[in-house]
């Protein structure tokens, strides 16, 4: 198996941030798009896989095999997903690409992978997709996305770091391959085990709450929009995750950013890796006097 030394693929990563932020805006919607509905079809084949188990270690293990497929299509398909293009930060440092140019591909990627994932949301609900074991499959959808409803804010920020990390390491794994077997596995096992342990990634739960929103409300096709709104309003939103994938906090975040500086001899990615270090260290000490406010007052 031929593959690149981290130096080179780094560089490669650094040198094609240049085409991903002067596409057209047509060919970023359309190939994200694509991503989003690769990503919640991994989606739906784990839970349809996983609805009718009962241990939990298994359900995971199931989950963490059969998701990372997902993450392997966009790669070979050359399609555009968010949280891997989280790494344009490394392009614009490296003066590949512009600010603007990297918060617009940011823009309609990110919309398109939530075009493509709710498609394939409201596909499996309106098409009886869910229908497996009598109606448990969308049981089962339901209480996994009332589950993430229920995740606190900074849970879902923390998680979606750790996600994310995993993710970035996934794509430049990838790249360091020169052949397609090489390739799927650099991208399959940083995915595997954000999966096993439960973090939480922003597409990903564009379907899963679309799925279980749509599930147990049972919403027409004209009313998809004004239910993921009121999802939003619910508490229902990939929002923590979004925002701890985005550039320094995730595409470049702590242990990303130091490999990057270790291995390309670049002061500024540490100091870049220091950022949200930091930033999680302070919200961890808020999020404990919090709770040490809460205990006294309850």
């Amino acid at each position: 198996m031929h593959y690149l030394a981290p130096k080179e693929f780094l560089e490669r990563y650094a040198a094609g941030g240049t085409a991903k932020t002067q596409k057209s805006a047509g060919k970023l919607l359309a190939l994200s798009l694509l991503a989003g509905a690769l990503i919640a079809l991994g989606c739906a084949a784990t839970n349809t896989a996983v609805h009718g188990l009962e241990n939990v270690g298994l359900a995971r293990t199931v989950s963490g095999l059969l998701f990372p497929f997902g993450l392997c299509m966009v790669i070979v398909t050359g399609a555009e997903l968010f949280t891997g293009n989280s790494l344009l930060v490394l392009s614009l440092l490296e003066r590949k690409c512009t600010l603007s140019g990297l918060l617009r591909n940011w823009a309609l990627v990110y919309l398109g992978n939530f075009l493509g994932a709710f498609l394939v949301a409201a596909g499996c609900v309106w098409f009886g997709q869910l229908n497996y074991s009598a109606g448990g499959l969308a049981v089962y959808t339901v209480r996994l996305a009332a589950g993430k409803c229920a995740l606190p804010f900074l849970s879902g920020f923390g998680l979606g770091i750790f996600c994310n990390v995993l993710v970035c390491l996934g794509v430049l794994l990838a790249l360091s391959a020169q052949d397609a077997a090489g390739r799927l596995m650099g991208a399959f096992l940083p995915v595997c085990y954000f999966v096993l342990c439960g973090f939480e990634h922003c597409v990903a739960n564009m379907y899963y709450i679309a799925a279980g929103l749509l599930a147990a409300a049972s919403v027409p096709p004209l009313c998809v929009y004004g239910a993921y709104r009121w999802a939003v309003w619910r508490g229902a939103r990939p929002a923590p995750h979004t925002v701890s994938s985005i550039g320094v906090i995730g595409g470049a975040d702590g242990p990303t950013a130091i490999f990057v500086a270790a291995r390309m001899q670049m002061e500024r990615y540490l100091a870049l890796g220091a950022v949200p270090l930091a930033a999680a260290a302070g919200l961890f000490l808020w999020a404990q006097k919090r709770r040490q406010k809460e205990r006294k007052e309850g």
